[in-house]
């Protein structure tokens, strides 16, 4: 269990004392099952996603048995055709309750893996998780368009649904960089793979009209520049470009327009997209902006509604709010790998098309 001794990396001004990432920590980790699912919350539902981003959060904090537990639920868990269903009560694989397969719920597990496997050095963690991460990519490409943007998801009775989501779009675009970096290191190219990120990277550059009109949410303003596919100059513009719309000084980032609503997911996202730009500054703004969020045992409340009622909302304190929290914080101050999934530099990029070299 962590200790404020194992946890100094993460202290941050105004964000994180070794004690209370400690107790953030160890809060997060109570909260796993003896398998290794990490629900939202125990007695809720758990996502393969926001699975996922726990388990890393874990390993950013030196709990690596307990993101391989994690990993190793996904691998012992995934569906024949490479995908897991959107959710399952309380993390049981038994029981889901969600049986659609979202494409980005399903590409993440690959930059869990290549973010464990670089603060492991676990080669032969590499080794198990291959044919899960390989199975995972290959459902996703299956739902890549003609344009290069990737299908949302496929229904229950299995019909795809080829609208997407510029969000997921992206989250998708770090997850087969990741994958790519994965096959390097196995000496496996994909050049299939290759060809599949360029094209999603240009089309969510350049092609705004292949996705759906989702931009009352914040998450479709600063996903291209987390996912890694828009960058430097133009990053930095699509940030200042919704700063006041979404940005509420004090508080944290708004969901979805207009609703008085910041919820610390967006947030710590949004500070590590600012990060990723250069702007770090800004980015402990963000993160000490939302501590108003932070509950007594270390958790976070997903939400605040900070209009009318004034009051947390919904009444929960999530695995993936804590999660993002930390992943943020040791971005900011320097873990090496978390700062190598999240700020791209080594991860292969593609090919673009040929029309646009």
């Amino acid at each position: 269990m962590s200790t404020p001794e194992r946890t100094e990396h993460l202290v941050l001004p105004g964000v994180l004392t070794a004690d209370q990432a400690a107790e953030t920590v160890a809060a997060l980790a109570a909260v796993q099952r003896e398998d290794g699912a990490l629900p939202w919350f125990r007695g809720h539902h758990l996502d393969p996603w926001d699975h996922t981003e726990a388990a890393m959060a874990l390993d950013a904090a030196g709990e690596h048995e307990a993101a391989a537990r994690a990993y190793a639920w996904l691998a012992r868990h995934q569906n024949p055709d490479g995908s897991w269903y959107a959710a399952y009560h309380d993390g049981d694989p038994h029981r889901p309750t969600d049986r659609s397969q979202e494409s980005n719920f399903v590409a993440y597990v690959a930059v869990g893996v290549w973010h464990h496997y670089l603060a492991t050095g676990d080669e032969a963690f590499v080794d198990r998780m291959w044919p899960t991460v390989f199975a995972a990519v290959e459902f996703v490409l299956r739902l890549q368009q003609p344009g290069g943007q990737i299908g949302w998801k496929r229904e229950p009775d299995g019909t795809p649904v080829n609208d997407a989501l510029l969000t997921g779009s992206s989250s998708i675009h770090q997850a087969l960089r990741c994958a790519l970096a994965i096959a390097e290191r196995r000496e496996e190219p994909q050049p299939d793979w290759e060809l599949a990120t360029g094209a999603l990277a240009h089309a969510i550059r350049s092609h705004p009209e292949r996705f759906l009109d989702k931009g009352r949410y914040s998450m479709d303003w600063y996903y291209p520049v987390l996912g890694g596919a828009v960058t430097g100059a133009e990053a930095t513009a699509r940030i200042q470009e919704g700063w006041d719309r979404f940005v509420v000084p004090g508080l944290g980032v708004r969901c979805v327009l207009p609703n008085p609503w910041v919820t610390g997911g967006e947030s710590c996202e949004l500070a590590l997209a600012l990060w990723m730009t250069g702007e770090s500054d800004r980015a402990l703004e963000i993160l000490q902006s939302i501590q108003h969020l932070r509950a007594e045992g270390g958790l976070y409340w997903t939400g605040y509604v900070f209009e009318g009622d004034r009051a947390f909302w919904p009444e929960e304190l999530t695995t993936w709010t804590a999660g993002s929290l930390l992943l943020a914080v040791a971005a900011l101050g320097g873990d090496e790998a978390t700062a190598a999934v999240f700020g791209g530099e080594r991860l292969p990029v593609g090919l673009e098309p040929d029309c646009c070299r």
